[in-house]
């Protein structure tokens, strides 16, 4: 039991990361309807832009990440207005196609202006604390990043439910039509829409930079994968959905790798997405809808 409640703790840790990522992919989708998947490569860029802004700058971890979140955050609505706003009326595969295409130029063009090494963060930005709490072992890496992003979680729920903003977006997403003749700006609202899931997006960066200790231009990919595979089990398009989806698929993860072999896990995490496809398409707090045709 007490090595069960140990891969516990790990596990939300990693479902955190996770689940700020997810969010990204479900409001993205909630909006527009548009997979984004060069979503993982803005949080690689996120990560840097806190690699950069511990090394370069001497700044500490919470400055780093505030830094990565408004940077992310004007790179998001730049990607949004130079590759996703021309195709906004196109075919959603053509839509798709780009998203694929930006992910590649962000990872590609990365690793031409800084290499493709690893990155390791500096020992003094993050030092590594473990405290014992009923004969578990837990880190203060850990707690940064659950208390992070649970904090992070919690002010978007607020954007979203008690914010003119929030209203806007909730609006948009029911119905743009409908939007539109109410006064309500769309092109404005979907910007800040990318500019939120962005900074959401780098701050997972930087999380998941303290929590392996290394960054690479390469680093969203896999990552980015598991969270889309999050946001499809909570419920693609739904918010608690990404949340709750993500901090799924961190425990998972972690259980493959402490109880079986850590080769499998991303095995793991790609075979729950065959099969909530299978079995509940929707995701689990999805539901099935009729199509207007």
């Amino acid at each position: 039991m007490l090595e069960f409640a140990q891969q516990i703790v790990n596990g939300l840790s990693l479902g955190a990361i996770y689940a700020l990522i997810a969010l990204g992919y479900t409001m993205v989708y909630g909006i527009i309807k548009l997979i984004n998947f060069a979503h993982g490569d803005i949080m690689m860029v996120g990560a840097l832009v806190g690699y950069f802004s511990l090394t370069l700058l001497g700044t500490n971890i919470f400055v780093a990440m505030l830094a990565a979140m408004i940077a992310c955050a004007v790179f998001g609505v730049l990607i949004e207005k130079i590759a996703y706003r021309p195709l906004r009326n196109s075919t959603r595969i053509a839509a798709l196609i780009t998203a694929i295409g930006v992910s590649l130029f962000l990872e590609y063009f990365t690793i031409f202006l800084f290499g493709p090494a690893q990155k390791v963060f500096p020992e003094t930005a993050f030092p590594i604390k473990a405290y014992a709490v009923g004969g578990l072992s837990i880190l203060n890496k850990d707690v940064f990043v659950f208390v992070s992003a649970v904090v992070l979680m919690l002010i978007l729920q607020y954007i979203i439910k008690w914010t003119k903003t929030g209203k806007a977006m909730r609006a948009v997403s029911l119905d743009r039509e409908a939007a539109v003749l109410m006064g309500i700006s769309v092109d404005k609202t979907i910007s800040i829409t990318f500019a939120i899931c962005s900074a959401l997006a780098a701050a997972a960066g930087v999380m998941l930079g303290v929590y392996y200790n290394t960054v690479n231009p390469l680093m969203g990919i896999i990552p980015g994968l598991k969270a889309f595979v999050a946001a499809v089990l909570g419920g693609i398009g739904i918010i608690p959905g990404a949340m709750v989806g993500g901090f799924v698929m961190g425990l998972l993860e972690t259980m493959v790798s402490g109880y079986g072999n850590s080769l499998y896990r991303d095995a793991v995490a790609f075979g729950v997405l065959i099969f909530i496809l299978l079995i509940k398409p929707s995701g689990i707090f999805g539901e099935d809808t009729g199509e207007k045709v």
